[in-house]
């Protein structure tokens, strides 16, 4: 007998899972336990085990921390047996938890009613970052304008629309925003949403399963296509021929598609020409990480939020209230992205509320002190990839081509050199931001760059005023001196 936690309400279906629910709510209060595992935990009970979903690694790091004993002890009473606990990360609550980037933290409203052919995709379901909760800056002003328009005009002029960025800096919260917006304004719209990935797992299944042709029909008579993580195309040359066929159809029907990815379309390795060319024929926009002051008002509205949530009642929250000084010292310290925001905000709220004490720019300091630590990194994988382009005299877009000649694959080894050394990215990360390279080719170009260091080989390539020698320590020297300005 399986018991999953669901209902948004209480999280909990099934007899075992209510039961431990019940008696956690017993031993540690209905207001931690509203805080800690009402929306962000979901309890399966099966064979002697017991899985607890949750959003991120942080919310793992902390129940597990601070309420195991509890979590034991419920289920122990409950079942009267010892099953074994476990954390796993839910994707479903990890979707609903995000608000990735420059998004005011209040719950924004439950999707609007969507037409009968969204509604039949997973992905269509449960849409609830919409554009009024997106906090407007100078980093992302122009993106959210063309959002705006996509939203407002029945034939906007951003056809296609394509949205690129780093992490956590907006992106998805506007792809859901549109689609929210365009229901909330012409509701018989037919609009679709899901990820390239989904994309692609339905056009495998479609094709073993002989159904392709009602795939097609059901995403090419969409009025508006929503598509996340385009990045996920490449190297997939089947699927990037059946999504090309998808869009010409759309468009050419005067339909609308947006597009969402990691990277500017030319930047993207192993994307057909095709593709990339149709994706740079309209409007493609980047959103950057938010500015100091967009940061600030996202932490504002965060801890008004999450302090009303922990301290309960209005003038507890009150005094759990986060001053201006704090607020201004987590965004000073934090400038990557907002899940980051959000995490360090978290932590700090929920510490204050277990101590019940109120949030001072001392108790700022402590607690955020590790995570700040982990996560400001030195410099960023853009501002790497730009400067050791420039050095060498190719662009960042070839970095992340299939191209081999000397030159490229020199640059684009340092440049993975670098990004391993000054940035918290691993193997696998590297090689996904430089065009989904394997993790093994990022270790084979660190160790090849830290050979040509270790006995100073001079380092040959052909720039764009003819063949340059330079020493390799030199090289590095030049380049950690570029990326420091």
């Amino acid at each position: 007998m399986q018991g999953t936690i669901m209902d948004e309400g209480s999280r909990t279906a099934g007899p075992g899972a209510e039961a431990i629910a019940e008696a956690l709510v017993g031993r540690i209060g209905p207001q931690k336990y509203r805080i800690w595992f009402q929306s962000c935990a979901r309890f399966t009970l099966a064979e002697g085990c017991l899985k607890i979903g949750v959003p991120n690694p942080f919310m793992a790091n902390w129940l597990e921390s601070h309420f195991l004993r509890d979590i034991k002890a419920a289920a122990h009473a409950a079942t009267g047996g010892h099953p074994t606990i476990s954390f796993a990360i839910d994707a479903e609550l990890s979707e609903k938890r995000q608000r990735p980037a420059v998004e005011a933290v209040a719950a924004a409203p439950a999707g609007p009613r969507k037409t009968a052919e969204a509604a039949s995709s997973p992905s269509s379901k449960g849409l609830r970052l919409s554009l009024d909760t997106f906090i407007v800056g100078p980093s992302n002003e122009l993106a959210y304008s063309a959002a705006r328009a996509v939203v407002r005009e029945q034939h906007s002029p951003f056809n296609p629309l394509f949205i690129h960025g780093g992490y956590g800096v907006g992106k998805t919260h506007l792809l859901q925003g549109i689609c929210n917006g365009v229901t909330e304004a012409r509701p018989q719209t037919n609009w679709l949403y899901l990820s390239a990935e989904e994309f692609a797992n339905q056009f495998v299944l479609a094709l073993k399963t002989k159904k392709l042709e009602a795939f097609r029909a059901r995403l090419r008579k969409t009025d508006l296509l929503a598509i996340d993580d385009v990045h996920f195309l490449a190297s997939k040359p089947s699927t990037q021929e059946e999504f090309l066929h998808t869009f010409n159809t759309i468009n050419l029907a005067g339909k609308q598609v947006v597009l969402v990815s990691d990277a500017h379309p030319k930047m993207i390795g192993q994307l057909s020409e095709k593709l990339v060319n149709r994706f740079v024929s309209g409007m493609v926009v980047k959103i950057e990480p938010p500015d100091f002051q967009t940061r600030c008002e996202i932490c504002r509205q965060f801890a008004q939020r999450m302090v009303a949530t922990a301290f309960g009642d209005s003038k507890a929250a009150q005094a759990g209230a986060m001053s201006e000084g704090v607020v201004r010292f987590v965004a000073e310290r934090i400038r990557t992205n907002v899940r980051e925001l959000e995490g360090a905000l978290l932590k700090l709220v929920a510490y204050a509320a277990l101590q019940n004490e109120k949030i001072t720019l001392a108790m700022a300091q402590s607690v955020l002190a590790e995570h700040i630590e982990r996560c400001d990194p030195i410099v960023h994988v853009c501002d790497i990839e730009s400067t050791v382009a420039a050095y060498f005299g190719t662009t960042a877009a070839t970095l992340h081509s299939a191209k081999k000649d000397r030159t490229v694959s020199l640059a684009r080894h340092f440049s993975m050199y670098l990004i391993r050394k000054h940035t918290k990215m691993s193997s696998s990360e590297v090689g996904r931001a430089m065009g989904n390279k394997n993790h093994a080719t990022v270790l084979v170009a660190c160790r090849k760059v830290e050979d040509l260091l270790q006995r100073n080989e001079d380092v040959n390539w052909q720039g764009p005023h003819g063949n340059k020698v330079v020493k390799a320590q030199t090289v590095l020297a030049d380049l950690e001196d570029g990326i420091a300005r």
